[in-house]
């Protein structure tokens, strides 16, 4: 499918005026990175329509006679999307040394393969607990080659979720396409936009000349890691107060440097009644609620959609999970790493490719695309809000946004493209509270209003939990 053609129904899904269509290009068709799925396309439009809808959002609230224009260049797109980055010339590592895909089974007579993530210290351990390993980072790999030949590979995923762990196991899509959660999301779109709550079409204020199309508007961004710090980074490079909400216990990773850009950063421990009063005052001003917690994780703080359209009619309420608000996994841990060997994908490449083993896709597509695609549905319930009034909740899931790369089609040859195009076109040097960070240029081109972050990235906790 083209991605001119992605973008469009992304955007008559949700109801968007057709005639701003006219004012999106997206240049390119090449495959970009080496891939037999449409990756390049998935991040050339989840972002075309996120700019565009900020464009739109632009016009709603200004006085210029014409919309603006918007181009992706696809190789810009794509890149952006490999999240790369350097702090004082120093490139992060990306993965823990643990996490990876593992063969099973061979001593249990069920070959099988299972991703483990070990990003985080405490997903490690679990893993190396529940496979009888000693904890922490001594452990090297081969014994967890060695420990995982005694289990199947079902076998050792169904264990790690009734532990609280993020391990899946490698699925073909008729495994997945048969399985209980892929029949709760079949008839899904990738982005769902409801109506929760009444209320009267906000005022928001007009736009000075040269302002940026989100200016003035607020959102909490109560996520983490990739696809929902994506999403808060790009509603920021459009001008809105963005801010991270962190706490002291959590961990994070080092990506952090390069999503936190623009954003005010703060600590609030919602543990504690201090800290969700904090929050809840800061939900009064705010025009957007993001977050990213496992479903149903927010209710017990009082602010699950429903109620924050009570505490603040108006509100957009946007929710990113990993597989789905509705089925029996719908409370499942996962990172995009893990929905991908899960739901097909990594099988999927290895029969592209002729491969006996599994093969992930080249770049975290799920994650980025699904970022993008909160962005674009958070600007589409702004758009509705204005227009028709009422509360709204937008959700996005990794597992659905991979049910939609589907969609758009294989790319027969899509390994012929290997190697990495050149990033140093796209990159700028950026100050930060990190140290000096090398970095991805925004890939949308505003004619109008260029995207640009007026706020640099600054550790967890920096910002006092109130708004500027």
């Amino acid at each position: 499918m083209p991605a001119w053609q992605a973008a469009r129904d992304l955007w008559q899904s949700l109801g968007l005026p057709s005639d701003a269509l006219a004012m999106l290009e997206l240049s390119g068709t090449a495959p970009v990175l080496p891939s037999s799925f449409a990756v390049a396309t998935a991040a050339q439009a989840s972002l075309g329509a996120a700019a565009l809808a900020a464009a739109e959002l632009w016009q709603l609230r200004g006085d210029a006679p014409q919309r603006q224009h918007v181009t992706v260049p696809r190789e810009h797109a794509v890149l952006e999307c490999l999240g790369w980055f350097t702090i004082d010339g120093r490139e992060p590592l990306v993965w823990d040394k643990l996490s990876g895909l593992y063969p099973c089974g061979a001593d249990a007579g069920q070959a099988g393969w299972v991703r483990i993530h070990a990003n985080f210290a405490h997903h490690r351990d679990g893993a190396l607990k529940l496979l009888g390993l000693p904890t922490g980072q001594g452990t090297e790999k081969p014994s967890v080659i060695q420990a995982l030949r005694a289990w199947p590979a079902l076998d050792f995923e169904v264990a790690a979720a009734q532990a609280g762990l993020v391990v899946s196991a490698a699925r073909s899509f008729d495994e997945w396409d048969a399985h209980p959660q892929a029949q709760a999301l079949k008839d899904q779109p990738v982005v769902r936009l409801t109506r929760i709550g009444e209320a009267p079409p906000r005022a928001w204020p007009r736009l000075p000349a040269g302002s940026q199309p989100l200016q003035g508007l607020r959102v909490l961004d109560l996520t983490r890691i990739l696809a929902g710090p994506v999403a808060g980074r790009t509603l920021a490079a459009y001008g809105a107060d963005v801010m991270l909400v962190n706490a002291p216990h959590l961990p994070n990773i080092d990506a952090i440097a390069d999503t936190s850009r623009g954003k005010l950063s703060t600590h609030i421990d919602l543990r504690a009644p201090q800290g969700q009063a904090q929050l809840h005052a800061l939900l009064q001003e705010a025009h957007i609620f993001m977050q990213a917690y496992r479903p149903g994780g927010m209710a017990d703080l009082g602010l699950a959609p429903e109620a924050l359209a009570q505490q603040r009619p108006g509100i957009v309420a946007v929710s990113l999970s990993a597989y789905g608000p509705e089925g029996p996994w719908s409370s499942r841990r996962g990172f995009d790493s893990l929905v991908q060997t899960a739901t097909g994908f990594n099988l999927a490449e290895a029969v592209a490719t002729g491969s006996p083993d599994p093969k992930p896709m080249p770049l975290q597509i799920l994650d980025y695309a699904a970022g993008y695609l909160l962005t674009f549905g958070a600007q589409a319930a702004l758009w509705k809000q204005a227009h028709e009034g009422g509360s709204w909740h937008v959700e996005v899931s990794l597992a659905g946004v991979g049910q939609w790369l589907r969609r758009l089609g294989r790319v027969p040859d899509g390994f012929t493209h290997t190697g990495k195009p050149d990033l140093k076109p796209y990159l700028a040097h950026e100050p930060s509270g990190f140290g000096q960070l090398l970095t991805m240029r925004h890939a949308a081109v505003f004619s109008a209003t260029p995207a640009r972050w007026k706020r640099k990235a600054m550790p967890p906790g920096t910002h006092p939990p109130v708004w500027p």
